[in-house]
């Protein structure tokens, strides 16, 4: 992956980023949570990488400039931040067993995608064949998903706290009882 490459993605991914902010009416609270969950999982993404590079899982190749870790991890941090902006509206909608389907979701396709990636620009990212490889890509994803929605909580707070988020059944059952 190129400099020019990885620049274009983090710019798609920004303005991916101020597109949810406005339309999930993200606070600037919930902003720093996501791009502090996007830093968390693309400082986990970078360890998986290590990790898997050396057990001969899949490489990523370095690039020709020697910051491109660097680059790799800002833009792991960028295009991971939009989507802690949905799992928080998730959370916040459809509760822990929401959150859990989507981190099934997330589990299960991103293999393929990766594999998708891996033959379509093999100068991006080769893969190994066998099941760990597979195993080792769908733990990265549902790491790097949970860790993020996990820091943005810890940033952010809950989602139950959110000015939008609706009352809970014991809420509106009490106000109907009075």
């Amino acid at each position: 992956m190129t400099t020019l490459q990885i620049l274009l993605m983090v710019c798609i991914y920004l303005v991916l980023l101020g597109v949810l902010i406005y339309f999930t009416r993200a606070t600037a609270r919930r902003v720093i949570g996501a791009l502090a969950g996007g830093a968390a999982a693309g400082l986990l993404g970078l360890g998986m990488i290590a990790l898997s590079e050396s057990q001969g899982w899949w490489l990523v190749p370095s690039g020709s400039v020697p910051y491109f870790r660097l680059q790799l991890f800002v833009a792991f941090a960028v295009s991971m931040a939009p989507f802690y902006l949905v799992t928080w509206r998730v959370a916040r909608r459809f509760g822990w067993r929401g959150l859990a389907v989507l981190l099934g979701v997330v589990t299960i396709i991103g293999p393929p995608r990766d594999y998708l990636v891996a033959a379509t620009f093999p100068e991006w990212m080769t893969i190994a064949a066998g099941v760990l490889p597979v195993l080792a890509d769908a733990a990265t994803y549902f790491g790097m998903f949970a860790l993020g929605h996990a820091v943005m909580r810890l940033v952010a707070g809950p989602s139950a706290n959110d000015p939008f988020a609706r009352p809970s059944r014991h809420a509106a059952i009490s106000k109907e009882q009075l």
